[in-house]
Order: structure tokens, then sequence, then C-alpha cells
């Protein structure tokens, strides 16, 4: 006869319990009800891990895994919660296989132990081997001190299966309230990061721990809270409301996205193709008036609709998803009116980031350039513009996905080279009458050619005004490069939506085969 174990609940044991199969029955019934149940107070407003899943996925899709694991140790110890704080398991969306953890900031503050990891560690295997997103609701206070080395051994098990994953299924970080420690470095090496305004806090270390070593006097927000994280640091991708907000974003991002790197990106019916006459006088006339590039992908894209990516950090840049004809694409385009859509660190490493997951998920890219060049001053200089800006560079040249770039208005220099030129890689390049693609601007280059001739004339405004109107004519045009097949075809603004979609079409069957190879070697 079995010696029976008691536990905390009534006819609850830590072995199995004896009895007949109706008696096993009822035991399992209590043992789910008290392991769904379990967890402290939440804080105010706050969903349960469980209801955060139930919010994102499709109604009664979810299958939860690992519902008995418990805390370590945990023989003989029915004290020991189940789930040591995380829910794990997998669902849909929308119809679509996904596979879902969710931490629990009521047991251990969500904190990482043994369990806790080993249970994470198995979902991403999973997703690995089916092939689904994984999708990460974090909040969590880093790792389990009193599990020492076991709980920082499970972060770095855990970061390996990301690093793993990546570019091979879509890994998608949603921050619901802290993310500190080594909690933070898992999101950081998704590919997106969503966070949640006045909630969500990712540091590496925190306010108190700062004070104490430094002096400093700091508050959470000010360190990684979801503004400062979407606005300062780029570390988060997108700006949520609320919770609520946080897991329509999921969705609506997962709409744009393949199930993995061996699948093409869902495909709907053909979206509205809005009305491209306004166009034709979007840019305007003197050279340095800014516009609203987002005008211009408005009248391009399906419904005019975008999904920008980090759209609160180096807006000099815009990333987005959109749909042209129903298939997902990646938008690239400078922003005019910030900085003239100059490219400085922030906005090539953002964009390098955004190309290299377009191309990692087989998203084709569309670029829209307007840019004066790289950003230069003693401070980007020092801060790396070289060897970061590099990285943009890097990512158009490696990308094989289908490029297709529009050139509106400006394109000098670096400029010209770095957002999607031919020279780069690109399949099809077309531009606006309005193009001006050359080495510097009007100004600029006649300074330097003739700053003689000017110095020693009579008249100096006036042979200046000759010598721009003739380099105006000559390179602040796109013929000279269509002349030379740098560019494919020079067209009206109102034909761009029109010639996107055939150059996508044509494109649909492209194949780039690469060196054999470990991987390349981008400037970190």
């Amino acid at each position: 006869m079995s010696t029976e174990v008691t536990a905390s609940g009534p006819g609850e044991t830590a072995t199995h319990p004896p009895g007949g199969t109706a008696e096993r029955v009822a035991g399992l019934e209590h043992r789910r009800e008290r392991a769904v149940t379990q967890g402290g107070p939440r804080r105010r407003g706050e969903f349960s891990a469980r209801e955060r899943i139930e919010r994102l996925v499709d109604k009664d899709s979810f299958t939860e895994t690992g519902l008995f694991v418990r805390a370590r140790p945990a023989e003989h110890d029915a004290r020991r919660p189940y789930g040591d704080g995380v829910v794990t398991g997998y669902g849909t969306v929308d119809g679509r296989p996904v596979c879902v953890f969710a931490q629990d900031s009521t047991v251990f503050g969500g904190s990482m132990g043994e369990a806790f990891g080993e249970k994470t560690v198995a979902l991403m295997e999973l997703a690995l081997k089916t092939g689904c997103p994984v999708i990460g609701l974090n909040d969590s206070g880093g790792a389990r001190i009193q599990e020492g080395v076991a709980s920082l051994a499970l972060y770095a098990e855990l970061v390996r299966r990301n690093v793993k994953a990546s570019g091979v299924i879509p890994q998608i970080s949603v921050v619901l309230g802290p993310c500190a420690g080594g909690a933070a470095y898992s999101p950081a090496i998704t590919d997106f990061t969503i966070m949640v305004d006045g909630a969500s806090h990712m540091f590496v270390t925190g306010p108190d721990v700062i004070e104490t070593v430094t002096g400093e006097r700091t508050t959470a927000e000010e360190l990684g809270g979801a503004r400062t994280s979407n606005t300062v640091n780029g570390n988060a991708h997108f700006l949520a409301a609320d919770e609520g907000d946080a897991l329509d974003t999921v969705r609506d991002l997962l709409s744009y996205l393949p199930a993995n790197n061996l699948e093409r990106p869902p495909e709907y019916a053909p979206g509205h193709a809005p009305a491209g006459d306004g166009l034709d006088a979007i840019v305007p006339d003197r050279l340095g008036e800014a516009y609203d590039m987002r005008d211009v992908l408005h009248a391009v894209v399906d419904d005019g609709e975008l999904l920008p990516v980090q759209e609160l950090f180096a807006p000099n840049i815009i990333c987005a998803l959109a749909r042209i004809e129903g298939r997902s694409v990646g938008v690239v385009a400078n922003q005019p009116l910030h900085a003239a859509g100059v490219l400085d660190i922030d906005a090539s490493e953002k964009a390098a980031r955004f190309v290299r997951f377009c191309d990692a998920f087989g998203i084709p890219l569309l670029t829209f350039a307007d840019v004066p060049g790289y950003l230069s001053g003693v401070r980007q200089e020092q801060a790396g513009i070289i060897r970061r800006g590099a990285k943009l560079l890097y990512a158009y040249a490696e990308a094989t996905v289908p490029k297709v770039t529009v050139v509106v208005r400006k394109a000098y220099g670096g400029g010209y080279a770095v957002m999607g030129s031919k020279h780069l890689g690109a399949d099809v390049n077309l531009a606006w009458p309005t193009a001006r693609i050359a080495v510097m601007g009007a100004e600029g280059a006649v300074g330097v050619l003739h700053r003689r001739e000017l110095a020693a004339s009579d008249d100096p405004e006036a042979l200046r005004a000759d010598l721009l109107a003739a380099y105006e004519r000559t390179h602040g045009t796109p013929f000279l490069a269509a002349e030379r097949g740098y560019v494919d075809a020079v067209i009206a603004p109102r034909e761009t939506r029109e010639q996107v979609c055939r150059a996508l079409r044509a494109l649909r069957g492209k194949r780039a085969p690469m060196p054999e190879r470990r991987h390349g070697n981008i400037p970190l």
C-alpha cells in the first residue's frame, strides 16, 4: 500500500493518491484548479498571466504546457507553487499557430528560477520544431536570487534559444511591467519589443542601485520607461497606450509576418489603391522646403495603411510594414520633416536592423529616397558614424529579397549609395522628375569647383547664378543616372503605385544565391 504525503490543499498529495479512477480524476481536477488560481494580488487594472494570453490568442485555442511543473526544490513540498511563475503553451492568432509564454509577477515577483527557465526554453524549442512565432509577455524582476547560479544558467540557455531562433521564426516581446537585469537581454535579441506607456520598464540596473553606486538620482521611467525606450535609446519598437493596445499591436504585427523563414508572408485580397494624382505636386519647388514623406507612402500602399516600426526613435527615417496588392512589404524612407531626412547614427542602425529583418523573412523592400547624405559633425564622427553608418550599407548589400527604390528628391553623396541604389543590389530603381542625384547639392558643388573663378570675378553673384543653373541642368536631374542605367525609369509621381506593383510582380520569383559561408561580419 502506497504512502500518502499530504499537501497543503484538501485531498492533494505530492505523490499519486490511492483509490479508483474517479478519485484520481477528482484529484486531477483539484490540482488543475489550484494551479490556475494560485498567485498573489495583482497591480490595479492588471490582468493575470493567463488572462493576458486569453486576450491575445483566438478564443478557446490556448493549450497550456508544464501546468504541474513546480518551483525548485519541489520534492515532497506542496507549498512550492505550480508553474513557477510562468505560463507557457500554444494557440492560434487569427487561425495561425503561435507559441506564447506569460510571466506571472505575483509568483516570486515573476523572477526566473530553474523550473521557470526550463519551461520557457522548452516552449522555445517547440516553436522551433513547429516553425511558428513565439510571443513573450514579460513582467519580471529578473533573476531569482535565492536559486543562485541555476537562475543565471537558464537566462543564458534562453538567450541561446533566442539566437537559434533568430531569422528562423518571428520573436515578439511584450513588456507589461518591469523587465530588469538579465530579463532585459532576451527581449533585446528578439525581433520586436512592445512596451506600455506608464507601466513598462526595461533596464539592466535599477535606480536604487545606480544611486548607491554612483550617487546619481534617477527614476525607473527615466532609465528605461516605455517612452524612454521608444524615443531615446531605441530599445523598444512600439509604444502602447495600455495592455489591450499592446496585444492588438501583436496581432497587427503578426498579420504581416510569415510563420517562419521557409514560408511566405500571409496574402490578402488586394487593398484599395489610393488616388495618386496629388503626388505630382507634393514635392515643393524650393529645394530646402520640407514635406511629409508619409503622404507619399499613404498614396502608394494598400488602403494607405502603414504599421510604423520605431516611429518615435530616429524620426528622420521611416521604417514600416505595409501591403502592396495584398502582399507584405517593408518600407524604408527618409523623412524630410525631421533633420531633412539626413542619415545619422540612430537612423542608420534603426533602418539596418529593419532591412535585415525583412530579408530574413522574405519580405520585399520598398525604399523611398530623399536624403542629403550622412550627417557630419564632431559628435557624430566621435560616436562612430563611419562604423555604425556602415551597418545600413551592409544590410542593403546583403539583402537578397526583391528590392525596389524610388528616388523622390535629393540623393546626394553616400546617401544616394546607401538608400537602395543599384550598386548595392537593388533590382528596380525608379526616379521622379524632381530627383537630384549627385555627389552634393548645387551650392556646395559650385563653391568647391569654381572657388577661384568666383573670387576673381567682377560680378561673383551673377557668375554663381549661371554656374548653379548649369549644374542643376546636368546634375540636378535624374537623367544622367538614367543614361548610365543606374535608374531604370523616370516616372511621373502619380504613376508610382502602378510602377511599384509591376516591379514587385516581376520580382516574385527572384533568386539570388550567395557565396557559401558561415556568416558575414557586419560592423557591430
